[in-house]
């Protein structure tokens, strides 16, 4: 929560950032966001073996959704919303380690499991989740 504001920042100043947020009449119920990796810097790259074809990789920073709206498909709209027509050829995300029901629907929205990263020093190992988006 305390890093939250740098990673708005961080994120939204970045060349391809795109963002969703979902309403229910004028209140926002919530809301994911990202942008395209820097070549040759994406999360995915030290886990895997044999490098895509097509390396561009659109990083997921956040999903979030208030409690009252989860549970009901919103999460898996409001992704699907944010990485269409997008031009890279892979997403990647990261997830805690010890959320594995969390991990298991990233899953089932076609991602994988390709490593472990632990961001900063003080926070929680992380699975490095993978998703092709086109052929690469």
């Amino acid at each position: 929560m305390q890093r939250f504001p740098w990673f708005v920042d961080h994120w939204g100043g970045r060349e391809g950032f795109a963002c969703v947020v979902a309403y229910e009449d004028s209140e926002p119920v919530g809301f994911t966001y990202g942008a395209p990796g820097e070549p040759g810097r994406e999360w995915r790259r030290e886990y895997l073996d044999e490098e895509p074809a097509d390396t561009s990789t659109f990083s997921v920073s956040e999903l979030m959704l208030r409690p009252k709206w989860r549970k009901q498909g919103l999460g898996e709209q409001l992704h699907a919303a944010l990485l269409a027509d997008r031009p890279e050829a892979l997403a990647v995300l990261t997830v805690d380690t010890k959320r594995p029901r969390l991990q298991a629907l990233y899953e089932s929205w076609e991602y994988r499991k390709v490593g472990e990263h632990q961001p900063f020093p003080d926070s929680p190992l992380h699975a490095v989740m993978l998703k092709v988006l086109a052929a690469s």
